[in-house]
């Protein structure tokens, strides 16, 4: 049986190098294109980025599974029942018009689906959040390591991180039910990356996030930091990618949220 910890190290070096890819950013090499809805973009720099992760995965860990963004699900012909989550470069329009928040998320779960180690890397930030299971969650930033323990409780003009989804239809519902989600709130925060969200409720940063409609590789690696670092914590029951992955409705349908203990009760069921 692998330790956390050795899976942790392995999830490093993956998301380093995804992260060193999108560290190379160049705007004329973009190759933009829509995968679908308005404003569901992939670049040239998402297939690079998580052929990056997968190389550095499959040398190190031949047997374990890979559920990517960009490229599906590869299984190995002698399965160990590990499995990782890939989103190579979370927040693609914010790296398509040059604004830092994006990044590189990396995750493993066990045969069962326990979540055993994340790691979200953030290139144009100079960050790289990481956790393993039970033994914290923390925060690499120019050559310091700190522990994070999620928001400051109480504390005066808190802050809730949001999202809305590409299609219309349930961003004018999120738009209906925008004022009841922010009672108690003092402002709001849309950064383009859950994965960056959800890490920045675990440093403080913002005092809660929730958003409907995410996959599973949007919130792997930032659910498990935002956990490690003592926050609550909801991660959608979706359909596996193993088997085929949600339908559109059941994606749309669920909530993904973290925050500091006394706001659990703030999110719709």
């Amino acid at each position: 049986m692998t330790s956390a910890t050795e899976l942790l190290e392995v999830a490093k070096q993956a998301a380093a190098a995804g992260a060193k890819v999108l560290s190379g950013r160049d705007g004329s090499a973009l190759d933009a294109s829509n995968k679908g809805a308005a404003g569901d973009w992939v670049t040239a720099f998402d297939l690079a980025a998580e052929n990056a992760v997968r190389r550095v995965i499959t040398a190190a860990r031949p047997g374990d599974s890979i559920t990517g963004e960009e490229q599906g699900t590869t299984r190995s012909a002698h399965p160990t029942g590990y499995r990782w989550s890939i989103d190579p470069l979370d927040g693609t329009t914010n790296f398509i018009r040059n604004i830092v928040y994006y990044a590189t998320s990396v995750a493993v779960a066990d045969a069962g689906g326990a979540w055993l180690a994340g790691v979200v890397n953030a290139p144009a930030l100079g960050r790289v959040y990481y956790a393993a299971r039970g033994q914290g969650a923390w925060l690499e930033e120019r050559g310091t390591v700190t522990r994070l323990d999620g928001p400051v409780p109480g504390r005066a003009g808190q802050i809730l991180a949001t999202g809305f989804s590409y299609e219309p239809e349930i961003r004018a519902q999120q738009a209906a039910a925008f004022g009841t989600l922010m009672d108690g709130f003092a402002d709001v925060r849309r950064l383009g990356s859950a994965a960056l969200d959800l890490c920045m409720v675990a440093d403080g940063t913002h005092d809660a996030y929730g958003e409907r409609g995410l996959n599973e590789h949007d919130f792997s690696a930032g659910a498990l930091i935002a956990e490690e670092a003592g926050c609550w914590v909801r991660r959608p029951r979706l359909t596996s990618p193993l088997d085929g992955g949600p339908t559109d409705d059941e994606r749309l349908d669920a909530w993904t949220c973290a925050a500091g203990l006394e706001l659990s009760g703030k999110f719709p069921l």
